[in-house]
């Protein structure tokens, strides 16, 4: 059985999603800079659902990025889910 993952490995992974897409450095921004200031778009939005729903096995709605505008409360709100 696999283990739900915890907020802060969901932060992690969603930090290190933020670093490859090449939007900012890893000290540029923390877990709780907005989306909106570290430059996501729609197109991103929807490239991280996507990562979301394979790393996690979660379908998400790319407005899932506004509902929960950082990488806090987007990795709490995936943990109550039951990131895996």
């Amino acid at each position: 059985m696999e283990a739900i993952a915890t907020e802060t490995d969901v932060q992690a992974w969603l930090a290190s999603r933020v670093v490859t897409y090449g939007k900012k450095l890893p000290g540029d921004f923390s877990v709780d800079t907005d989306f909106a200031d570290i430059g996501l778009d729609s197109v991103y939005a929807l490239t991280l659902c996507g990562d979301i729903e394979d790393e996690y096995d979660i379908e998400v709605d790319p407005e899932i990025m506004w509902d929960y505008s950082t990488i806090r409360a987007l990795a709490d709100h995936l943990a109550e889910l039951g990131a895996r």
